[in-house]
Order: structure tokens, then sequence, then C-alpha cells
């Protein structure tokens, strides 16, 4: 649904900084140490449970006359952890085999430039598959797709200083620098980053007025090997009602029929209804689609037919809550060029503010 194309101001260089930095699911210690940085004044209480999610609070007003329906404790999730892989073997010539941590297209992967975080620091390496290069392999071999459990990475460094400095768990993330193409904002781990990024936004938009609902922003981990980071918040946040906040595909390309496409980028915010994990909960949708409406902020209703995100977790929990995912519209997911932009970002956080206002 087409609506007006609202002006928020958008600090894209803090986006770009959240897409450069590395966080597989269990180590997400630097994404964590920034989004605790850029939540300082932010909320009336910020902690970190057990299991590394950030929590941040922020108590509704008192309630007003005016005030319609039902008072909320609301439970944000974004996730901070990205697709990338652990080491798992060094052979003996100092090659890595690597454990994936989320779904990869092998296509994607191939001679690609990556980073192993080591206990004394980091390596640079190259991630390949096993095989021989087009100039000796044959018709045949030119058309296999490897499998991750093929690929390995180059260090450039005798076997003995690799088993030296690396050791089997160390992470391995992709390299790539975010930057701007016309008005999308490219890089790695936009999924979910960029949701990281439009959960900070909704909470400046609170820093001098307080919600009508008490809100309570989860910055979750580990949500790309089963949404485990989510699971533990909404159990203990035990919210009356849930919002998770990720990307979903806009596949809005060449090659791909209009039906396939899921959203498209620039026509606002995805309201999801339904993915292979959840079945947004349908009052809810109604109220947002209803809402985006009235406040002429562009949206889309989303069915992803594969995927899931912390809105599942947060549904399940306990004895079930209300819930839906706000969806936002991303090209080419799960490589080092994901895409939003601009418009649908603003639609996001513009729409969030409006309901939790």
């Amino acid at each position: 649904m087409l609506g007006r194309v609202t002006k928020t101001e958008l600090r894209l260089e803090v986006l770009n900084q959240l897409s450069n930095l590395n966080g597989v699911p269990g180590n997400e210690e630097a994404v964590r140490d920034f989004v605790l940085r850029e939540l300082e004044g932010l909320a009336d209480e910020v902690r970190v449970d057990g299991l590394g999610n950030i929590m941040a609070t922020r108590a509704g007003r008192k309630a007003k006359k005016s005030d319609q329906g039902e008072r909320h404790r609301v439970m944000l999730s974004a996730h901070m952890d990205e697709i990338g892989f652990l080491v798992r073997f060094v052979d003996d010539r100092g090659f890595l085999r690597v454990q994936a941590l989320g779904g990869f297209d092998t296509r994607n992967l191939f001679a690609r430039n990556v980073t192993v975080q080591t206990r004394g620091g980091a390596l640079t390496g190259i991630l390949t598959p096993g095989g021989k290069p087009v100039h000796i392999a044959s018709a045949e071999e030119r058309k296999k797709i490897p499998e991750v459990k093929e690929f390995f990475v180059d260090l450039g460094l005798d076997v003995d200083e690799v088993k030296r400095r690396v050791r089997i768990g160390d992470m391995v993330t992709l390299d790539q620098t975010a930057r701007q193409v016309g008005k999308l904002t490219v890089g790695k781990a936009m999924d979910d980053r960029a949701s990281v990024f439009m959960q900070l936004e909704v909470l400046r938009q609170f820093r001098d007025k307080r919600p009508r609902h008490d809100v309570v922003a989860v910055f979750s981990v580990q949500e790309e090997v089963g949404l485990r980071g989510a699971i533990v918040a909404a159990y203990g946040v035990e919210p009356t009602l849930g919002i998770g906040l990720d990307v979903t595909l806009a596949v809005d390309t060449p090659g791909v029929s209009p039906e396939e496409a899921v959203t498209r980028l620039g026509d606002g915010i995805g309201i999801k209804v339904f993915d292979s994990t959840m079945v947004s909960t349908r009052w809810l949708v109604d109220e947002f689609v209803d809402l985006a409406e009235r406040e002429g902020i562009r949206y889309q209703l989303e069915v992803l037919a594969l995927g899931g995100t912390d809105g599942a977790a947060i549904q399940k929990s306990r004895a079930g809550v209300p819930t839906l995912t706000l969806s936002l519209p991303t090209r080419y997911i799960h490589t080092v060029v994901e895409a939003v932009h601009e418009d649908d970002l603003r639609a996001g956080i513009d729409l969030l503010v409006a309901y939790l206002s």
C-alpha cells in the first residue's frame, strides 16, 4: 500500500557501522558492545541476560483519559548475530575447514575474503571450495555446485603457525564494507543489523517522551541457529504483546516473476502475515494496517514461504503471546551485498513509533 514518504532523519553512518561489525551466533560481543553504547540515555534500565541478549526497558507514560484499548508490556526483538562459520578442523597443510552457522547459498561463496577471529587477534584469509580452477576443470566439473563441507580457508601461513594460532571454534566471517548505492545501503549482515538500527532509532524517538506502553527492546543472540536468544528473552520478559523486527525477501529483480517477489524495495515496511514459523496474530495485523493507512505510512503485506524470525519465539512463549513481525524488504539476502532502501527504513521506524505512541 503506497502512502507518503516520510523525511525521518536516518543516521545511516550508524547502520554502516553495525553492518561492518562481526558477530556470528554465540560470538556477538562486538555488536553487543556497540549497541550498549548506543543505548546510553535511551532506556530506564539496560541489562544483559545469561545468554547474551540485551534487554532495554522504557516504561510507558501514565494513562491518559484519551487512551483507548489495553495497555501492554511490549517486547520488541531484533537479532544481533549474522550468518557465518566456525573453524571445525585444521588439516595437515594448514587449511581450515568450516562449520556453517546459518543458511548459505554456496554459489555466493566462491573466492571470498574472510576474517578468522582468534584469541590472539584477527587473521585474514581466503574462502573457496576445493577443486580445479576453470582452466583445467572438465565441463561436468564446472557445472557442480559445491557443498559447504567442501570449502576451506587459506590463511597463507605455514601449518605450524596456523595450528599455533587457530583453535577449533574460532569465528569466521565474510569481509565487506557497507556503502551507499543510490537510495540503498548495501553490505553484509543487514540481516538483521538493519532491524537493530531501526529498533535503536525507535528508542531514540522516545528519549524525551514516554511511549504509551511499557516497552522492552530485546537485541537478541543466536537467531540464525534457531531463534535461541528470543526464546530465552521472551520467557524472562513475559510480554503481553510481541513485535519481531527482521528482514524479508525483496526479489523484485530480473529473472523472478512478480508473484514470487514477496516484497518490493521502496514500497514500504512489510507487515508479516505468514512465514514457515508463525502466523501473525490477525487482529494485530489489522491494527497495524489500519494505523499505517491512517498515518499515511507505506506498507506491504508479506507472505514468506520459508523462513522465520524472533516473532515466532515470542508468540510461542509461555501461554502464548499476540505477535507480529515488521519485515524490512531486503535484496540479496544471505550475501555480502544485502541491500535495504532508506524509504522502507523510515516507514518501519515511523509505523512502530506511531503504534507505541
